[in-house]
């Protein structure tokens, strides 16, 4: 059986389509990272707040919470 080597063209595209089809097949777990991600933001952020002024407004801190709450409930995409 003789092999052919796509050439770099074809290649890309396949990856391109394979990328793609991975990220739509597997974009609840996408979602879940970058809500993780958002709330280390926002926590670091009020971190950062603190340590600047030694205080936070108690209603950053409950809404920081709430949204933590919220992105914890399942959302169909």
């Amino acid at each position: 059986m003789v092999q052919t080597v796509p050439d770099g063209d074809a290649l890309k595209e396949a990856f391109k389509e394979a990328l793609a089809e991975t990220l739509h097949e597997q974009r609840g777990l996408l979602r879940e990272d970058f809500v993780e991600e958002l709330e280390d933001f926002a926590f670091a952020e009020a971190i950062r707040e603190v340590q600047q002024t030694g205080r936070i407004e108690r209603d950053a801190i409950f809404e920081l919470l709430e949204i933590r709450r919220k992105d914890r409930v399942p959302e169909k995409l």
